[in-house]
């Protein structure tokens, strides 16, 4: 008999602890569903936003939503106050996405290229008139046009004449070289403004030109990088906005005769 009542209890006790188990997982599930569904806060995009824009930019192209918590993602904004004001967007936001702090990088990091295997960087300092007026940008690719004053020919030492130079000379000398990076500063004022500051010509605005030298970082291979030097230490550097659909026919070493056409005497004077 005892063991009847201890098989009992026993039973009572198994079935006591498996309906609050039960219970404990049904109330669980259910908690983690409402929990799912309750709304939470994130910022949606209003405004088209475009590649390159400032954290202000953003925050003046974004507005407050509420999403469930199951589906905001983990990087989602959720306070515009804790952006830091140097960011950028990475990429273009379009209307109705999410803001994602992915989204946003350091303008520094938006601002160089990622530099192909294989390749180094090397910068070269240029005025702003031999490197397209500063309009080049990270990312884009450009050629490379050499040009050198005469150089004194090396004596042969067979008696002659010791004041012979090379000709001036400019090639285009290499192709779709990769910008990795540009740094430059622009004038405090445009030609536009008045001394006291006002705008006079905002219907005909002019585009601020860069000041100061650029400092052009370019993607070159170990022979690419030895002719740019030897360039830079002791002739002169082009730099032309070229695409991937530039044509490279034609070129060829340049002196003053092929200016004016193959065998076209040069003008006296």
């Amino acid at each position: 008999m005892n063991r009847k009542i201890i098989g009992i209890l026993a039973a009572v006790l198994l079935a006591t602890v498996g309906t609050f188990a039960l219970v404990s997982y049904v109330q669980s599930a259910k908690d983690d569903a409402v929990a799912g569904e309750r709304q939470v806060e994130a910022y949606v995009v209003r405004d088209a936003v475009s590649k390159g824009a400032t954290v202000d930019q953003v925050r003046d192209a974004v507005e407050p939503t509420e999403v469930p918590a199951r589906v905001r993602p983990d990087d989602a904004v959720t306070d515009l106050d804790d952006l830091d004001e140097d960011l950028v967007a990475v990429v273009d936001l379009a209307p109705g996405e999410l803001l994602l702090s992915s989204r946003l990088v350091p303008a520094e990091d938006l601002s160089r290229a990622q530099v192909p295997e294989g390749l180094q960087e090397l910068t070269v300092a240029l005025e702003p008139q031999r490197a397209v007026g500063g309009s080049i940008r990270a990312g884009e690719t450009v050629g490379i046009v050499i040009s050198f004053d005469p150089f004194d020919l090396p004596n042969d030492g067979q008696g002659g004449d010791q004041s012979e130079k090379t000709p001036n000379m400019t090639h285009h000398t290499f192709h779709k070289i990769l910008v990795t990076s540009v740094q430059f500063d622009q004038n405090e004022a445009s030609p536009d403004e008045s001394a006291d500051g006002d705008d006079e010509g905002d219907d005909e605005a002019v585009e601020r030109a860069p000041n100061n030298q650029l400092l052009v970082t370019l993607a070159l291979s170990s022979p690419q990088v030895e002719q740019v030097v030897f360039g830079a230490e002791f002739g002169h550097i082009w730099l032309t906005a070229e695409n991937a659909q530039a044509t490279e026919d034609g070129t060829r070493i340049v002196t003053l005769g092929e200016v004016y056409g193959a065998g076209t005497p040069v003008p006296a004077g």
